[in-house]
């Protein structure tokens, strides 16, 4: 079977045919993103139609088209573009189905009942925290954290942990409005600058802590699990009352754990555990 030209689709309106046989502008397009996706910083246009031998012109067509539809932001400061949060959220969509759950699945059931706490996975959906997975001791605090519920990343241990792996780039563009930094407690950041000062502290410490910034009395300890590319693609979370756990010896033993099962869920990716931390904000 050969691809559909416009030969042999006339009556399809111009925006919906194909591009010649191979559809050259569609593949023209996924090359950009994967030229982007190798990179750890913003690229200029020029450079891009250079490295990919593109014309010029038709190298700005694509970055708009891909600007326009939330794949590519350009980051003027930088004079350049990366990616943009719906490349995440495509990669959140795939991810959330079953070989993720399959592979995480056991890990999280490992570490509920060696830690006999409240256990989650989540993903990074925007500039949300979706929780996709749940275990739980008997008599467990209730919690809000439930399966398919939605949370601001930023107040969320489970989402900090995944944002403090991201390119400085990246999160400047799930933040640019500063109408995302909702809260719901009256802790947590506030600003671009706070978020970014509770990452550069969350990645020296292997792992993300948040004290109340979701329910009162309530504090989550969240590592994140990479894939082949170094990027995060889920956060494994321990959550528990406030006063159960106190600050020292005894929360530093669940972040040793969850850093853990990040770890081996980053392995079964085939990501390198040792580059969970590597990128900066």
């Amino acid at each position: 079977m050969t691809a559909d030209t416009d030969a042999e689709n006339p009556g399809a309106p111009a925006s919906d045919r194909v591009v010649g046989p191979r559809m050259p502008a569609l593949r023209h397009g996924v090359a950009v993103l994967r030229f982007l996706a190798s990179k750890p910083g913003p690229v200029g246009a020029v450079a891009i139609a250079r490295s990919l031998g593109l014309p010029r012109s038709s190298t700005y067509q694509i970055l708009q088209v891909l600007v326009d539809e939330g794949l590519v932001v350009h980051i003027p400061d930088a004079h350049g573009y990366t990616l943009a949060v719906g490349v995440f959220e495509l990669g959140s969509a795939y991810l959330r189905h079953q070989p993720l759950e399959l592979l995480a699945r056991p890990l999280l059931s490992r570490l509920m009942m060696t830690l006999n706490l409240t256990a989650h996975v989540g993903i990074l959906y925007g500039h949300e925290t979706l929780y996709l997975l749940k275990e739980q001791p008997a008599h467990a605090t209730t919690l809000i954290t439930e399966i398919g519920v939605r949370l601001p990343a930023h107040l969320t241990a489970t989402g900090r942990a995944m944002l403090s792996m991201l390119s400085a780039s990246q999160v400047i563009a799930i933040y640019a409005s500063r109408r995302v930094f909702v809260q719901r407690t009256e802790l947590g950041p506030k600003t671009l600058r706070e978020l970014k000062a509770l990452l550069a502290r969350d990645r020296e410490r292997g792992w993300s802590v948040e004290d109340g910034h979701t329910t009162d009395g309530v504090t989550c300890i969240a590592a994140a699990a990479a894939d082949h590319n170094g990027m995060p693609v889920a956060s494994f979370s321990v959550s528990f009352p406030s006063e159960q756990l106190p600050e020292g010896e005894a929360r530093e033993r669940v972040g040793v754990a969850v850093r853990e099962a990040a770890a081996q869920l980053t392995r079964r990716l085939r990501g390198d555990p040792s580059a969970l931390v590597r990128r900066s904000v």
